[in-house]
């Protein structure tokens, strides 16, 4: 066991309140010098760590002295001017933005803008996932923009969700005039006090003047420490009003920007961690969605050490995946793999790094790396100690972190052998292999489809999904080579965020093939954004593996209630995977995305499937591929919830009992 040492130092330098950004959640961490190690023995604390140097903060405009006004700098105009000048000088070139009775200035000022273009998606909800898609394909600020009331209030679940996957957002919302606050006006909401526990920070702007500090202080909120959503509320008095920006404006900000963490640990503190690895003989890293941006730096980390890698379900394409790398042992938790759970189980020394010990990966936390000396290293504070307790703890950035790790590793010619570690590994992967039982004649299984796409596309397409058990199977069966691949609602898990998000990083990234795995009950929640594409020239591959039902519930029903059907059947009447009839399959996917002006083809024969697929790659623009599967596979492994790696699920169906 290893001592805390300067790790405790940094951490009683940083104040106990701090927030890394999140400004309505005090952190979780005490510090605890006199903690015991679980051998009873006790931690000792170090001599005053070095000066901290904290995270670097660009408080100008980005676009700070090759930004040219289209206003004279004496010229007045209205808020509204000045909110879309604010995003153009942060630069924003595309926003998600449903108009109304109280944001219709804005949008009068976006049609002014030269360089801002609109995506009109077809309710609130579907853009606030789209602004979704956007910042997870291309980790920069997404900005979307609603009206009072309704419309703001259809963007809770979207910023519920950014909150909790760590998406860096700013969403404006339009309120009634300042003197009609608190009467119950016409579409009157109040978004600030009901997104306050949702969202990083949020704003009412009563004054025009705070309208470039406030829009500055919420675009360096959203994407510094730990990503997230700023609300920006901006009554329509205040979009109204004539005035002349001072852009030079003072944030006020300095609590935030003194408690940000260090970028990167102190060498005592990363000199530790190489100590920790020095005498460990079955290492693990466990990474999550906080790598995606350094990913370099881990596959040097993991090249330098030869330390085995598990993904969580946000992390996915962190760490090349399956086939691209041997020391990938995929994902990790409720469906995942059978070797990346018993390698965290079996583990000496777990190395968390992005990650927040969220109960999906960790099941029944007594019993999670019961065997490990865990570091936990993460730039949240509050997620230091939360759910498990970490021996190490290490708050700081994960890509100069691991830079550093690499350097010093490489400086010291520090030199590692878990080969023995990666044997016994390999024989459990080869001992409990990804599989799913082969099937007689022409049913079509969602693994076989996912895989088939998976080849077709070489692994490099873009892939979105909504919330079932077709999110699971894409996780288990479309590995990524690469980051920022996989666009998928984990915490939260928001049903209907497929095609939305799709649509977000198809805008992001336009030269990119970007396909929607879907569930057909996820796809209804947000199908009105089937005119999105068409009236935006938006090219998304739809592939709904279709089974009827609510997959996921269907499969719990199956295991832990005796397959008691309670309102998870979705379609009227005759069920087609009883009949075989066509006429039976409910809703028309096919008839309802023609009505959209979006062509689809709809395969039910295994033999039809491959050119099928290959259709909607080659179709140009949009396209929905429906495919019918049956409600009665199962999305395995699968370590019940509550339960732990000895609980583990690897055979069975919807055709067992159970």
């Amino acid at each position: 066991m290893f001592a805390r040492q300067g790790a405790v130092e940094e951490r009683r330098q940083m104040l106990a309140s701090s927030t890394t950004g999140r400004t309505t959640k005090k952190a979780a961490f005490v510090t605890r010098a006199q903690a015991k190690r679980p051998n009873g023995s006790k931690m000792v604390a170090s001599a005053a760590a070095p000066p901290i140097e904290r995270i670097k903060v660009q408080v100008d405009y980005p676009t700070k002295g090759t930004f040219k006004s289209r206003f004279g700098d004496n010229e007045k105009r209205k808020g509204a001017d000045v909110l879309v000048e604010a995003l153009e000088r942060e630069g924003v070139d595309l926003v998600f933005a449903y108009p109304g009775g109280a944001s219709m200035e804005i949008h009068q000022a976006l049609t002014r803008s030269k360089t801002i273009r609109n995506i009109l998606c077809r309710h609130e909800q579907g853009e606030i996932f789209a602004a979704e898609g956007y910042g997870m394909a291309t980790g920069r600020t997404a900005v979307c923009i609603a009206t009072s009331g309704p419309g703001a209030t259809n963007l809770v679940t979207g910023l519920a969700d950014a909150m909790l996957d760590s998406v860096p957002m700013v969403a404006i919302t339009g309120q009634v005039p300042r003197a009609m606050i608190g009467t119950d006006g016409f579409q009157e909401t109040p978004i600030v006090e009901i997104t306050r526990q949702i969202t990083k920070h949020n704003y009412l702007v009563t004054n025009v003047d705070d309208l470039p500090r406030v829009m500055r202080e919420a675009f360096l909120l959203a994407n510094t420490g730990r990503p997230g959503p700023v609300l920006v509320d901006i009554p329509k008095d205040i979009q109204q009003m004539l005035t002349i920006p001072d852009w030079n404006q003072e944030l006020k900000l300095g609590g935030y920007l003194s408690r940000l963490p260090p970028a990167c640990p102190s060498n005592l503190v990363l000199q530790q961690i190489i100590q920790a690895l020095s005498t460990s003989e079955k290492p693990m890293l466990y990474v999550g969605g906080g790598c995606l941006d350094a990913s370099k730096e881990l596959r040097e980390f993991v090249e330098a050490t030869g330390i085995p890698v598990a993904q969580t379900l946000k992390g996915l394409g962190a760490f090349p995946m399956g086939k691209y790398h041997p020391k990938s042992m995929d994902m990790l938790g409720m469906h995942g793999t059978v070797v990346a759970n018993y390698s965290i189980d079996h583990a000496d020394l777990l190395l968390a790094v992005g990650v927040r010990f969220d109960d999906r990966v960790t099941g029944k936390l007594e019993k999670f790396a019961t065997r490990s000396r865990i570091v936990h290293i993460d730039i949240d504070p509050a997620e230091i100690d939360k759910n498990k307790p970490a021996h190490m703890p290490v708050c700081a950035d994960s890509k100069p972190t691991l830079r550093g790790l690499c350097d010093m590793i490489k400086d010291q010619d520090k030199k590692f052998d878990f080969s023995a570690w990666q044997t016994e590994l390999d024989g459990v992967r080869e001992k409990f292999p990804m599989s799913y039982p082969p099937v007689n004649g022409e049913l079509i299984q969602p693994q076989h489809a996912i895989e088939v796409l998976h080849e077709l596309t070489g692994g490099k397409a873009i892939i979105s999904t909504g919330v079932g058990q077709h999110q699971m199977f894409s996780a288990q069966w479309y590995p990524f080579s690469e980051p920022r691949n996989w666009i998928t609602s984990g915490g939260l898990g928001s049903m209907g965020f497929g095609l939305p998000s799709a649509i977000g990083a198809q805008v992001a990234r336009p030269d990119a093939l970007v396909v929607d795995i879907d569930g057909d009950g996820s796809f209804l929640m947000n199908i009105q954004e089937l005119a999105t594409l068409t009236a935006e020239n938006i090219p998304v591959k739809m592939m709904i593996i279709n089974n009827q039902h609510l997959g996921m519930v269907v499969q719990w029903e199956d295991r832990f209630y005796k397959a008691n059907r309670a309102h998870t059947f979705l379609g009227v009447d005759n069920e087609y995977h009883i009949t075989g009839d066509e006429v039976d399959i409910f809703p028309d996917f096919v008839t309802v995305a023609q009505g959209f002006r979006v062509p689809g083809r709809r395969v039910t024969r295994r033999s039809d499937l491959r050119a099928a697929i290959q259709e909607m790659i080659d179709t140009p623009g949009p396209f929905l591929l429906d495919v019918m599967v049956p409600h009665s596979e199962h999305v395995l492994p699968m370590i019940p919830g509550g339960g732990s790696f000895e609980d583990i699920i690897t055979t069975g169906s919807g055709h067992d009992t159970f």
